[in-house]
């Protein structure tokens, strides 16, 4: 039974196996569960039950055009809701688990909830690395559809407590494994047979899919049609404005600073961009809740993971 409004407050939980099995309950009940991956924490919920899934679009005030990433346990159960080609086959054995989200045409005897796909005749699916997720799939028995646990449209979540700032009140509880270690969602593609399209880029970089691919890799233009999740034109974004390329801060900023420089907090002094992909959305956060009433961000290299935080930056400054 859904029940979009609890009565009683968000509850933060610590993973642990009594946890864990009241998660797989409320699941198994039609409620959405938030729960950490490795990217971000998750709003995970029954994929092939539309009241569940509708319940995920309700606590997040997502628009139903946006489809939802399928979270599995193992490639047996990837294999039976799409329809792998040779290319995605090797893509998902070279990167699952981990943080790649796959594009795939979804099987007709799927059992998927049309809600999940928004419509599309396919799927995007991911194979976890985090142990929370994977082991709350296998505890409740159901591929979960799993959006990030925040409200639509604003700063994703990479810790419990930016999850309960967000959706107090919308779901019963989270799980609470602490902070995230990528820091970013997933890298989102669609395989072809003759190139492999990047929908979203995040952690699995464009030159890591062509390596093993050995495919051309094709960034889809912007405004493209919604295909996946994440590509919204205003998305990630913080309730004040954001101006991007900084190098000081102005009069009323908060500065999230790169590198060596005078700042209000740093993403990496040592200029590491996979470093500050882990720390982005916890800094816009502390930036947000700021009495600044700005926000300014120093520029990122845009090569490797920072291609996918400047993709990010830019839709939170749009």
């Amino acid at each position: 039974m859904n029940i979009p409004n609890p009565a009683l407050p968000t509850r933060i939980c610590p993973y642990g196996s009594e946890a864990l099995r009241e998660a797989a309950l409320l699941i198994r009940a039609g409620e959405p569960v938030a729960v950490p991956t490795e990217t971000v924490y998750g709003l995970a919920a029954d994929a092939t039950d539309s009241n569940a899934v509708a319940a995920i679009y309700t606590a997040k005030g997502r628009p139903s055009f946006n489809p939802l990433i399928v979270h599995v346990a193992d490639r047996d159960m990837a294999e039976r809701l799409a329809e792998f080609s040779p290319v995605a086959a090797r893509l998902a054995e070279r990167f699952w688990p981990g943080a790649l989200t796959l594009v795939l045409p979804v099987r007709a005897d799927s059992g998927l909830s049309p809600l999940v796909t928004a419509g599309l005749p396919t799927v995007a699916l991911r194979l976890p690395a985090h142990p929370a997720m994977r082991a709350l799939i296998r505890e409740s028995g159901r591929p979960l559809a799993a959006p990030s646990a925040n409200r639509s449209g604003s700063i994703s979540p990479t810790r419990a407590e930016h999850v309960l700032s967000s959706l107090n009140g919308k779901i019963r509880m989270i799980l609470d494994e602490g902070p995230t270690s990528e820091g970013l969602e997933s890298t989102i593609v669609a395989p072809e047979d003759k190139c492999v399209r990047l929908l979203r880029p995040g952690p699995i970089t464009a030159a890591m899919l062509e390596e093993e691919a050995r495919l051309p890799v094709v960034m889809e233009v912007a405004n493209a049609k919604i295909e996946a999740p994440g590509q919204l034109e205003s998305h990630y974004a913080p309730s004040k404005p954001v101006r991007l390329g900084a190098l000081k801060a102005e009069k009323d900023e908060y500065l999230i600073g790169f590198g060596l420089m005078p700042c209000n907090i740093n993403l990496s002094p040592e200029a590491d961009v996979r470093e500050a992909a882990a720390n982005l959305f916890a800094a816009l956060h502390l930036a947000d809740a700021s009495a600044a009433q700005r926000i300014a961000v120093a520029p990122i290299p845009n090569e490797g993971i920072g291609i996918a935080i400047n993709d990010r930056l830019r839709r939170a400054a749009a």
